[in-house]
């Protein structure tokens, strides 16, 4: 069979060895969330035709304005991993706390948690940009047998056994890592399949693309700024070209495709950042790792990070290797 041919679950099977914890739970994992994400993107799609655009009304623990696809996502993503019945604990950017799954066998012996952000970019639903769900899978720290507890998702980025994210654009496309690469697949809507479409996908080295809401400029530090003004100068192969869609998905997904780098600095208004490290940086360093790209809170690894908190947020770069070396460069010297 032709590599580009395979379908996803196909790809799931022939590459478990490749799993250091080739149990094959891993597998129903992906798959559940595979299931899920199906069942999103058609109501994604249909999104302008029935009342599920717009705010639902409420506010998540972030104290953002839920949209009504947020809360749907979210709701998906949670009883189709209760359903499956092999996780043992979940954490959802629009929870306030982990939900703790009581297997029916008594013994707790589910070995996974999974993070989630069921709809990243939520609020450009309702103007028709691409949207995103990121998840990370974890094993548990505690003991299997017991129910989960906040130590089981204050894990290090490093600890992540999978991490990947579903892109609902003008296609639906998978994009996964389990620590052996970075592999995409793209949904077929008529038969509901995915398949491999970006086999070994990688972060040219450096690139052309600077992704940033400049909108911001007047409250970041002055190592992004002057970074910011380096990416628009005349020399060499600058300027560079500024593309900011406001969905980290899509952001990350083009630049993985075309070089660039990502940011979200600290700002005055965003004294830690924006992005939550467990639910949006973890997965996507982790992808950018995979792909040979580079993670940074402007200092050092984010995946090194020891979360304290559950949506805990920190500034973000990510990117072709380079550029993200570059801006640190430029935040390391303006803090001397």
């Amino acid at each position: 069979m032709d590599k580009k041919n395979k379908t996803l679950g196909e790809f799931i099977i022939e590459n478990q060895s490749s799993f250091q914890y080739s149990s094959g739970e891993l597998s129903k994992l992906i798959n559940a969330i595979r299931l899920a994400a199906k069942v999103v993107n058609h109501e994604v799609n249909k999104a302008g035709l029935i009342d599920i655009l717009g705010a639902a009304g409420d506010t998540n623990i972030q104290g953002e304005d839920q949209q009504k696809l947020d809360v749907l996502a979210n709701e998906k993503f949670i009883q189709t991993l209760k359903n499956r019945e092999i996780v043992c604990g979940i954490a959802s950017e629009e929870e306030d706390d982990f939900i703790s799954i009581n297997s029916q066998d008594e013994q707790h012996q589910n070995k996974y948690i999974v993070l989630i952000d069921p709809l990243d970019g939520s609020s450009n639903i309702d103007v028709n940009v691409s949207v995103g769900t990121i998840f990370s899978i974890y094993r548990r720290v505690t003991p299997v047998g017991t129910p989960v507890t906040i130590d089981d998702f204050l894990q290090p980025g490093d600890n992540q056994v999978a991490a990947g994210y579903i892109v609902y654009g003008t296609s639906t496309m998978l994009v996964y890592t389990t620590g052996d690469g970075v592999n995409g697949f793209t949904l077929n809507p008529a038969i509901g399949t995915f398949y491999l479409s970006h086999p070994n996908m990688q972060f040219p080295e450096t690139g052309k693309i600077y992704s940033v809401n400049e909108g911001n400029y007047i409250h970041f530090p002055q190592g992004v700024k002057d970074y910011i003004k380096y990416c628009q100068q005349e020399e060499g192969d600058r300027p560079y070209t500024s593309r900011y869609i406001g969905s980290l998905v899509s952001d990350f997904h083009r630049n993985m495709i075309k070089g660039g780098i990502y940011m979200y600095p600290k700002s005055s208004k965003a004294h830690e950042g924006k992005l939550r490290l467990l639910y949006e940086c973890n997965p996507m360093a982790f992808l950018a790792e995979q792909a040979n790209g580079k993670a940074s809170d402007g200092k050092g690894r984010i995946m090194a990070l020891k979360p304290t908190e559950l949506h805990q947020r920190v500034p973000f770069f990510c990117g072709s290797t380079k550029m993200v070396e570059k801006a640190e460069e430029f935040i390391a010297k303006a803090n001397k």
